[in-house]
């Protein structure tokens, strides 16, 4: 069985992930590898923050990782809040700052068209190769569910009439970019 570090300090990615894989690889969290730190995100696309981490923490490893950086793009905002989603309201992380300012930015306004793009960077034998999912769907008004993290509550895919926030883990990642993303990173590790 593989192992690959996941440099990230997010729990809830780290559980999507794992139910994604299930037992086809051993992940490992930052907090697992005994890495305490906090990896900036200084680019201005995601994908450039995904390899910026996967960098830092195989410089500190030398072993094979992955990193990732999702953001939510709304069509009407150009792209707002991208790759800024989670600071999208101040340096804090504020997921619910941060949807009350997505809703206001969008009040008035009919298009509510977004998607939500995750980036993968995966380093492995020090070979470094970058994945895309993308997920389309609606920003609605106001929050449903209590499930899920960050934007979900008020994000419904294509396809469906619930939010992400409204499903089980299971029935998200019927629709979710970040498991189509490792879908095609587990594709490649298999190579």
């Amino acid at each position: 069985m593989k192992t690959l570090i996941f440099a990230t300090n997010n729990s809830n990615k780290v559980t999507e992930v794992r139910s994604i894989l299930g037992e086809k690889f051993k992940i490992i969290s930052l907090a697992e590898a005994g890495i305490n730190i906090d990896i900036p995100e200084p680019y201005d696309t995601l994908e450039e923050n995904a390899c910026e981490k996967a960098r830092v923490i195989n410089s500190i490893t030398r072993g094979n990782c992955f990193a990732e950086d999702t953001g939510l793009e709304t069509d009407a905002l150009n792209g707002e809040p991208g790759v800024k989603s989670a600071r999208y309201a101040g340096e804090g992380r504020s997921f619910e700052k941060n949807i009350d300012k997505l809703l206001t930015r969008l009040k008035d306004l009919e298009n509510r068209k977004a998607q939500f793009k995750t980036v993968i960077c995966v380093i492995l034998n020090g070979e470094q190769t970058v994945f895309e999912g993308i997920c389309k769907g609606t920003i609605i008004k106001e929050r449903r569910g209590n499930s899920g993290f960050g934007y979900d509550p008020v994000f419904i895919p294509e396809g469906s009439d619930k939010t992400f926030a409204e499903m089980t883990l299971a029935e998200k990642n019927i629709f979710s970019h970040r498991k189509k993303a490792i879908e095609k990173l587990t594709t490649f590790l298999k190579i």
